[in-house]
């Protein structure tokens, strides 16, 4: 699966999310995009999943039709979400297409 972690998204986790590849958001030269921008350019580069911590997504985007699975963590706190790392990539896995899901952390 082609993974994009958003501004805020710890860049570790990606060490526990193989055999996914990881690309963030600042390395695609993204960081400017604002979130609608950013999902869609996302899906135009065909990446499979979106990982942010942005709680209010789903309340400033309006996510329907979206091919892109999302996955939100509800913190940036790195301590608290390496102890949940078999969580994230259990929630990766199985989010369907255009699926959406807050995992508290």
């Amino acid at each position: 699966m082609k993974v994009l972690f958003d501004q805020g998204t710890p860049v570790p986790l990606r060490r526990f999310l193989h055999p996914h590849v990881v690309d963030t958001a600042g390395e695609r030269g993204w960081s400017r995009l604002r979130n609608g921008d950013l999902l869609d350019q996302a899906e135009a580069s065909r990446y499979d999943a979106f990982i942010t911590t942005d709680t209010n997504l789903r309340y400033q985007q309006n996510l329907t039709n979206r091919v892109l699975r999302i996955l939100v963590l509800t913190t940036t706190s790195w301590p608290r979400i390496r102890e949940k790392t078999d969580e994230v990539m259990h929630a990766l896995e199985n989010l369907a297409e255009g699926g959406y899901v807050e995992l508290e952390i």
